[in-house]
């Protein structure tokens, strides 16, 4: 199979030039991608593991490539006022390009998905059953920003027999297709068809609508960005969708918390990367716990703005008013809103009227409220004791993730190789008829 150019000379509309409708050129690559989806579902776990490798290898090869055209979108985006928050998103160096590198042998370390016996049945009739897990398909991933998500979300639907067709957005056009083109060449490397892995080669939105309305080619859409972006998805889609919208992350201090520790979680919670989904946005306060102004000071001290109640904004005249739209806000920035609540049970309260049901933790020292907070609290993630910023599949030794989900079905928290199949009955028998 010959391999496809991921480099598109200029950035004219490709459908246009080649005379085709966006749901034409969707139509395409996606056949294009289930057709290779099949020979990468029968692939070894060897082999996907040495494919995968080769990738790894490919992406630390290219590395002055991937920075240069990382530069140039970061230097776009600085002239059209991005906000730090995004370009802090966007931009690439060594240190994380390694690490996009390290994630992808991680996946391919990782235990392959496919085949393995969910559980096993005996009838009384003597029919045997299995649910055994495979691949989805072919998935659509929709993304803005994150160049790390074209090696992630590539490496995971290969890693568990799916293709996959990219559509990144336009800020990191140029990182996109030089990570592609090693992810390609890597593959290639390795004999596996490079339409397991596509990158949409224009940035025409309306190849997004072709795309979220190819039903029967694509088999999931996977959106991963702002809340325009997902709400536009789930609203437009006539594919499958596996989404979360904000993350409105809040970081409960509980009455009983240790001082130290409640600093150190909170501070790192907001300020160690602003602009991710699993950062804190908003701080709930007990009314008992003794070291609440050095908490708040110490936020104020490291560049936070923050936003709160009365009763937070008595704690340090810094500290401004916050309006009732701060409480539903992912800033993606330092801001934080600040509550001060009385107790517990107002803390549960406050969190079940404004969560996001995306990752929600307490800092408290008191077992019984750890237990009822992991209870009671219903998002995808509740933490004890931990930085929100542990939301990532990653960090939960999955490799990588694809998103973070927030809804009830398929899939919930970080989304990895587990996420990515579905599964089939096998059925055996012995010549069993139905009375």
């Amino acid at each position: 199979m010959n391999i496809q150019s991921p480099v598109i000379a200029h950035e004219s509309d490709l459908a246009a030039a080649d005379g085709q409708s966006p749901e034409a050129l969707v139509a395409g690559l996606a056949t294009a991608g289930r057709a290779a989806q099949r020979q990468v579902a029968l692939l070894s776990d060897a082999q996907k593991t040495a494919a995968l490798r080769a990738v790894a290898e490919q992406l630390r090869a290219d590395q002055a490539a991937i920075l240069e055209a990382n530069a140039r979108d970061v230097t776009a985006g600085e002239e059209k006022g991005l906000s730090g928050a995004l370009l802090d998103r966007l931009r690439l160096d060594p240190k994380r390009l390694a690490a996009m590198a390290d994630a992808v042998e991680q996946v391919a370390s990782l235990p392959d998905p496919v085949g393995q016996v969910i559980d096993r049945s005996e009838r009384p009739n003597g029919l045997q059953l299995s649910r055994v897990r495979i691949p989805i398909g072919l998935i659509g991933i929709i993304y803005e920003s994150r160049p790390n998500v074209t090696a992630d979300a590539a490496a995971l639907c290969l890693r568990s027999g799916n293709a996959v067709l990219l559509r990144g957005g336009t800020e990191a056009i140029h990182s996109n297709r030089a990570i592609h083109a090693a992810f390609a060449s890597g593959l290639a490397s390795a004999g596996v068809p490079a339409e397991a892995v596509q990158l949409m080669p224009s940035q025409d939105r309306a190849l997004v609508g072709a795309m979220l309305t190819a039903a029967g080619l694509i088999d999931m859409i996977v959106p991963r960005g702002g809340k325009s972006l997902v709400a536009r998805v789930q609203a437009d889609a006539r594919v499958p969708v596996l989404a979360h919208l904000d993350g409105i992350c809040h970081t409960y201090i509980d009455a009983g918390a240790d001082a130290e520790m409640a600093r150190k979680v909170a501070l790192n919670a907001k300020m160690r990367r602003t602009g991710i989904c699993g950062a804190m946005e908003t701080l709930l306060l007990d009314v008992q716990f003794g070291d609440s102004i050095a908490l708040v000071g110490d936020l104020i001290d490291a560049g936070c703005e923050l936003r709160g109640d009365a009763r937070a904004q008595a704690l340090d005249p810094r500290i401004g008013a916050a309006s009732d739209e701060d409480w539903d806000t992912e800033y993606l920035d330092a801001i934080l809103s600040v509550a001060v609540v009385d107790g517990l049970d107002a803390a549960l309260a406050h969190i079940a009227r404004h969560s996001s049901h995306h990752t929600d933790a307490i800092v408290t020292g008191d077992d019984a409220h750890a237990e009822r907070f992991l209870a009671e609290v219903d998002s995808a993630i509740v933490m004890v004791n931990a930085s929100s910023q542990f939301a990532d599949g990653g960090e939960f030794g999955l490799g990588a993730e694809i998103g973070i989900a927030t809804g009830r079905l398929h899939a919930r928290g970080p989304v990895a190789l587990e996420g990515l199949t579905t599964y089939k009955w096998q059925v055996r028998g012995t010549g069993q008829i139905r009375p």
